[in-house]
């Protein structure tokens, strides 16, 4: 569903060598995740309630409210790509604005990403609001 392009910038390490783009300033690439964070969790031996299960509205109210302000909606998903198509409907059937969809997360949670750029990570407890900034510049959502 990607309908909004953003325009990556050109960067350099510090020999002067190009590396791989990066998003505008103030721009987020967000990774989220589907089952258990914007509806319920449904396992993918049970692939018949993917099709039916609601979205949380606040989920849905601040991935659209992300969309809209220019950031980059990804979500990600341990569903298996046999499951890509039920999901990709899912989500338009609930007008959710992306940009990317994900499939193949591995199972069981306890990740640990290691990348080059700055990650930031926030768990999810129950509720979508916006991020506010709290300990140590950890972005979190607001209870």
């Amino acid at each position: 569903m990607a309908d909004q392009k953003q325009e990556l910038e050109v960067a350099f390490n510090e020999k002067g060598d190009t590396i791989s783009p990066v998003l505008p300033e103030g721009v987020k690439n967000f990774l989220i995740d589907i089952d258990g964070t914007v509806c319920d969790d449904i396992p993918n031996e049970e692939p018949e309630r993917m099709g039916t299960c609601l979205p949380y509205p606040d989920a849905l109210k601040i991935c659209n409210k992300w969309y809209e302000e220019g950031h980059f909606i990804t979500f990600f998903t341990s569903r298996t790509e046999e499951h890509r198509a039920i999901t990709e409907e899912w989500l338009k059937k609930h007008d959710f604005r992306y940009h990317g969809l994900l499939m193949g997360k591995p199972r069981g949670g306890n990740y640990h990403w290691i990348d080059n750029h700055i990650v930031r990570a926030t768990r999810f407890k129950g509720k979508f609001t916006d991020l506010v900034v709290e300990n140590k510049e950890v972005e979190v959502f607001r209870s």
